[in-house]
């Protein structure tokens, strides 16, 4: 054999290692969450932040393994104020406002969290890789003070991939239509019905019409559309084991998987057709549907329902930690948000004609939501400020 041929040989033998590599490397880089985006067009996104999942290098890791944006919320960040995570921040404001402590912790967080997310909306040209951040829920009611909030943390924030969150109240769906105008990305939250999500939707193409006239570039705003799914479910079950027949007792579970298959038909309907073409052609994004409060609460119930129900393509599933190990675990993979929609609607049909009114318990769903997080905000800010005349004397 010559010289010639034995680098042949090596060279050969040197791609085909290489390829062997790439092969392993992509089987084991092809998870459930990973083949969710490859094969299905969802993003899976995480719903928690605190400093040690920054510091410890878990976020990476779970970018790693197939995560492409998150959420953040009061009642997480008071678990991690209390955990003592922020000691040194809490000391070194001693003289702040709680409120001030706060702001510092949230920006903080989710500026590292975005920018740790950076690579991916790089890589997707502006399409995920987002981080979240909410106005405090005691401005849900006022949509100037939500609009001058959102403004000022967006301004703080100073990243194209962030997210602010504001509610779909009444007050919030003009504050989202005038925040979309300025230029600011929007994760629009607390959403249970299809009727607020199509409002919501068009407020969306509202606002890209006033950031165009306004000389903004379409395709630096984004928006995902937060539709909560198991809370649904448990307020309807509830009522459903109340009236206690057969009829009733079979249409348990089946009440938030058809309400989000609906709002996703809706999604289709709207972006789909005449009233954002021109938007479309003008580089602007789709605002996509956003799977939220996707943890199975219902034992009888498989822990990644609400995972495997709603894939389909320009969506994003937001979890908890133990749904994300769960599905990684044991989750099926393939499309199923726009299979049986006429199925869908007939189960909400059934539900209606048993007496219960899907559009009051939305209503509810919403003021419920509010409340909820306007407690753990309160919460939070107990927290800091015992943490703070705790560490005060330091």
């Amino acid at each position: 054999m010559t010289g010639a041929e034995q680098d042949r040989r090596e060279d050969i033998r040197t791609d085909q290692d290489d390829k062997a590599a790439d092969v392993i490397e992509q089987a084991e880089s092809s998870n459930a969450l990973h083949r969710l985006h490859a094969e299905q067009g969802q993003s899976p996104w995480i719903d928690f932040i605190d400093r040690d999942l920054l510091d410890s290098g878990k976020l990476e890791q779970m970018i790693d393994d197939g995560i492409r944006g998150l959420t953040s919320n009061p009642t997480i960040f008071a678990k991690a104020v209390a955990s003592g995570q922020y000691a040194e921040l809490v000391s070194s404001m001693s003289d702040s406002s709680p409120e001030a402590i706060y702001e510092e912790i949230a920006i903080s967080d989710v500026g590292d969290a975005a920018d740790l997310l950076r690579p991916i909306y790089d890589e997707s040209g502006g399409a995920d890789g987002y981080a979240s951040i909410e106005v405090e829920p005691a401005l849900a009611d006022d949509a100037d003070a939500t609009l001058r909030r959102a403004r000022h943390l967006w301004e703080r924030l100073a990243r194209p991939n962030v997210y602010i969150k504001i509610p779909a109240t009444e007050a919030g769906i003009p504050a989202v239509e005038a925040a979309i105008g300025e230029g600011i990305s929007v994760n629009v939250t607390l959403m249970f019905s299809v009727e607020v999500y199509e409002r919501i939707a068009r407020a969306y193409i509202a606002g890209l019409r006033r950031a165009r006239e306004a000389g903004h570039d379409l395709s630096k705003i984004a928006s995902v559309a937060s539709f909560f799914v198991s809370r649904v479910d448990s307020k309807v079950d509830k009522r459903l084991d109340e009236l206690d027949t057969r009829a009733t007792l079979e249409a348990r579970g089946k009440a938030a998987i058809a309400n989000a298959k609906l709002a996703y038909e809706s999604y289709g309907r709207i972006f789909g057709g005449d009233e954002f073409a021109d938007l479309r052609q003008a580089g602007a994004r789709v605002q996509r549907c956003l799977w939220a409060s996707t943890s199975t609460k219902n034992p009888d119930y498989r822990d990644v329902l609400y995972v495997e129900e709603l894939i389909g393509p320009e969506t994003v599933n937001t979890m908890p930690l133990d749904t994300i190990e769960a599905f990684l675990d044991h989750g099926h993979v393939e499309r199923t948000l726009d299979r049986d929609v006429d199925g869908a609607r007939q189960a909400i049909r059934e539900i209606e004609a048993s007496g219960i009114g899907m559009d009051h318990v939305t209503d509810e769903l919403v003021a419920e939501g509010v409340s909820s997080f306007q407690k753990s905000f309160d919460e939070l800010i107990e927290t800091i400020e015992s943490k703070r005349a705790e560490l005060a004397p330091a």
